[in-house]
């Protein structure tokens, strides 16, 4: 990117300061939990909405954030800004979760921005529904089970 070399170290000195803050992950998970819900209060999940399906782009968006901010105090992986499907990997590398679902989660992850960018290109906002996109919410969902406990 383009700008001010100080102020750009500056942002991430910040940045990296709010990640690694130790928070209570109880207290943590409810407020993701209750963010995740307004969302779905003003956007609801359909299955052709890849973006805000149960189990689409925004639930892994979430998982990912929700185990970096419980634990980059922890993991100095976590600080760098290398993107979910790379920070999927850091969480299954550290054991938080399982390297079955990271992968799953990984792959699902591609498949979901491939099919976004198809969709963008031909000027559609739904996805078709195929039986592998709902696998891939299917698995997708068992990860978000799993780091929070909650069936969706």
């Amino acid at each position: 990117m383009a700008g001010d070399v100080d102020i750009g170290q500056q942002f991430e000195a910040i940045r990296h300061d709010v990640l690694t803050q130790p928070r209570d992950t109880a207290t943590l998970r409810q407020e993701v939990l209750a963010m995740r819900q307004r969302m779905l209060d003003s956007h609801p999940a359909h299955d052709y909405d890849i973006k805000n399906a149960r189990g689409g782009i925004i639930d892994v968006e979430f998982i990912v954030q929700y185990l970096i901010l419980g634990h980059a105090h922890q993991l100095p992986a976590f600080t760098r800004n290398t993107g979910n499907i790379a920070l999927l990997a850091v969480a299954a590398e550290a054991g938080l979760i399982p390297t079955r679902l990271a992968e799953a989660a990984r792959e699902s992850y591609r498949h979901y921005r491939k099919l976004q960018h198809a969709a963008r290109l031909n000027e559609s906002k739904t996805i078709e529904l195929s039986p592998e996109l709902l696998a891939h919410y299917q698995l997708c969902r068992e990860l978000w089970q799993l780091v929070f406990a909650e069936t969706i």
